[in-house]
């Protein structure tokens, strides 16, 4: 069996053109990616509908995934901005456990 693969593209210039036109400007940038990584698509969801109330957050973090990609990505940025676990952990609205977790098990 296949895995199929989201285009958050698509979904996401669809929700612009109905419900957000005046942000498609806004969101040009990373929608013109040829790829978009789980960091472009939380960047672009905050673009599009804004911060969201704690509850809300709560739910979506427990509920989040990340690819090894997208794990190296902030690993990366952790280093270039020469930032602690929970100075990422804030960053990224993780536990700074997981930026441990994930350092033991992809940098080690």
């Amino acid at each position: 069996m296949k895995k199929s693969k989201v285009d958050y593209q698509r979904i996401f210039m669809d929700i612009l053109n109905r419900k957000f036109p005046h942000k498609i400007e806004e969101c040009s940038r990373l929608l013109n990616k040829k790829s978009l990584s789980v960091l472009d698509v939380i960047e672009l969801n905050k673009k599009i509908f804004g911060l969201e109330d704690e509850a809300t957050e709560a739910f979506n973090q427990s509920h989040r995934s990340y690819s090894r990609s997208s794990i190296l990505q902030i690993l990366d940025f952790q280093k270039k901005n020469k930032l602690n676990n929970s100075q990422t952990a804030n960053h990224f609205r993780t536990s700074r456990h997981t930026i441990a977790k994930w350092k033991k098990r992809y940098l080690s």
